[in-house]
């Protein structure tokens, strides 16, 4: 009996990749923007030998915490290198939404300052063994979705972003010109706190650009459709949406595909 369980998982592991059993190497990483002490969260497989594409994520207005470091994890568990930014400081983690809507008023007042912050998180990514400069994307949600789009406006020279349920509004939709990268914007048709008129302008807005972008409409998903935190009552204007929640991390596969090539996602 043993000798037969011992021909069977030879068996398995001769048909399993090795990589399938690869664990995540995680890593607190401090790092600063001008004076301020910021602390983002490394991830990726410890099994790397070669470049990887890099993934930038970018929380939602509750700052860097379990919900980033989860989706982070999962793009790390596709065989990318992934950096979780810290938008707001070392230490600075909203306990409730007043405190994150008084945190998230700092950078959506101050769009320079939301990019200038964001693009110092992205330097730390570039900065990593093993990331492919060549090959990045960046993603955030919500709050995140916003700063992600806000990177694009700022020129910044990389492969593409995805905004989950984001804010499209900007102050500045004029810099959509300085757009380098293509855009993926995965929107709830039912976000009651992105209006229909921040839609339209950012269609306007992308309109003038001679760049690749998309935009999804997910019907019956309100805002933060992802995050099964929070909770499935659509009335509040917030709301876990499985369908669109699944829909949009394949649309999210798919163009990441497109930008990296097929060898960045099988390369494990």
């Amino acid at each position: 009996m043993k000798i037969v369980f011992f021909i069977f998982v030879i068996a398995v592991l001769g048909v399993l990749p090795f990589e399938a059993f690869a664990a995540l190497h995680k890593e607190v990483v401090e790092y600063k923007h001008g004076d301020v002490v910021l602390e983002g969260y490394l991830v990726h497989e410890d099994t790397i030998k070669e470049n990887r594409p890099g993934i930038l994520v970018v929380h939602d207005w509750m700052g860097l915490g379990s919900y980033a470091k989860r989706r982070a994890d999962q793009l790390a568990g596709l065989g990318y290198v992934v950096f979780a930014v810290d938008m707001y400081g070392k230490g600075i983690r909203p306990k409730n939404t007043d405190e994150a809507a008084a945190q998230a008023a700092i950078y959506r007042q101050d769009r320079q300052l939301m990019r200038a912050r964001v693009n110092a998180g992205l330097d730390v990514l570039m900065k990593q063994p093993y990331v492919d400069v060549k090959r990045i994307a960046a993603i955030g949600y919500c709050f995140g979705g916003g700063t992600v789009l806000e990177l694009a406006r700022s020129g910044a020279d990389i492969a593409g972003v995805v905004s989950f349920h984001g804010n499209l509004d900007t102050p500045h939709p004029e810099d959509a010109k300085n757009i380098k990268t293509k855009v993926l914007v995965l929107h709830g048709a039912d976000d009651p706190f992105v209006p229909q008129k921040d839609v339209d302008a950012f269609w306007e807005a992308m309109k003038q650009t001679d760049m690749d972008w998309q935009l999804v409409l997910y019907s019956g998903a309100v805002h933060a459709f992802t995050n099964i935190d929070s909770g499935n009552d659509p009335s509040t204007g917030v709301a876990y949406n499985e369908k669109a929640d699944k829909r949009s991390w394949r649309a999210m596969q798919i163009f990441f595909d497109e930008i990296f090539g097929h060898e960045a996602t099988e390369s494990k």
